[in-house]
């Protein structure tokens, strides 16, 4: 997913004549479709070993579908073409690609699904990579709530600083860098807060690291709203479009971060803290869900 994501950077050197064009490059048109082929056989496998709804719900399957529309919309429809020459619709992209397709590609347990898809010879070798204790460690050092919250505010604020936005729309090294930094530490966030246990004391920490996310994604969001002049150059050369100066474009964007992204990191904080007092009174043992045969990846 951060592959295709990276794959779709554009450049302020595009040309703004096609603002409609459709971002169909075969190779990474191929990346999605492997992508969403390797679940669906993966999700075929495991519902024909353990039973339909088992492992990964129907619900979970439908989060991985929407999250996969979700970054489909996001790097291959014409907004990605658009999005070089209005600063409002690179922040839909931006928002797209962290709080939508993010959160939902996570809930459908992805790796999960990908490991089933694997003959299992394969699958075992996956699943005893998975437990070796290097990677283990590693991974529970990048998904624990502080590290990943932490890695995905820098990201986020780091990438709005005008001097390495300017070389994001005018390198295309530089913007696939910024768009795999964004899904990439957004994957990390989101499997933090959600993939986590909601009895123990991580789960009540996930919703603090959800509305501090909130404040500080919002009040970035206000920066750019009430900026008094435009920090883009590239889009002030531009000259905006469809009406709009470069500092109501800028305002627009600002607006799409502050609003509608506070919307998702309050639904989701809300959620989880339901979850977590729904469930402070249940035993472990209460709690246990009939098991599977595991694979190392979940």
């Amino acid at each position: 997913m951060a592959l295709s994501a990276a794959a779709f950077a554009h450049t302020g050197a595009e040309p703004a004549a096609a603002p409609w064009r459709w971002s169909l490059e075969p190779w990474v048109l191929a990346l999605l479709a492997l992508s969403a082929a390797l679940y669906g056989t993966g999700l075929a496998r495991l519902w024909r070993r353990a039973g339909a709804r088992r492992g990964i719900g129907r619900w979970q399957a439908a989060s991985f579908a929407a999250g996969w529309l979700a970054l489909t919309a996001a790097l291959v429809t014409p907004l990605d073409a658009l999005g070089s020459r209005l600063f409002a619709a690179h922040m839909v992209q931006h928002e797209l690609l962290m709080v939508v397709a993010a959160p939902l590609l996570v809930l459908g347990r992805p790796l999960a699904a990908w490991t089933w898809a694997l003959a299992p010879a394969h699958r075992r070798q996956a699943g005893a990579a998975a437990r070796s204790p290097w990677v283990a460690a590693a991974w529970d050092a990048l998904t624990r709530p502080l590290t990943a919250w932490t890695l995905h505010a820098l990201a986020l604020w780091a990438w709005h600083v005008p001097v390495l936005f300017e070389a994001a729309l005018h390198h295309e090294a530089v913007h696939i860098l910024q768009h795999t930094t964004f899904l990439g530490t957004a994957l990390l966030f989101w499997w933090a807060v959600l993939r986590g246990d909601p009895r123990s004391p991580r789960g009540g920490f996930a919703v603090a690291y959800l509305i501090t996310t909130l404040m500080h994604t919002g009040a970035l969001g206000a920066l750019l709203t009430f900026a008094p002049t435009a920090w883009y150059p590239a889009y002030e050369q531009a000259g905006g479009a469809f009406g709009l100066t470069p500092l109501e474009d800028q305002q627009l964007g600002g607006l799409i971060m502050w609003v509608p992204g506070s919307i998702a990191y309050l639904l989701a904080g809300l959620a989880l803290a339901a979850r977590l007092l729904g469930r402070e009174d249940v035993t472990p043992t209460s709690a246990a869900r009939p098991g599977l045969p595991r694979s190392g990846a979940s």
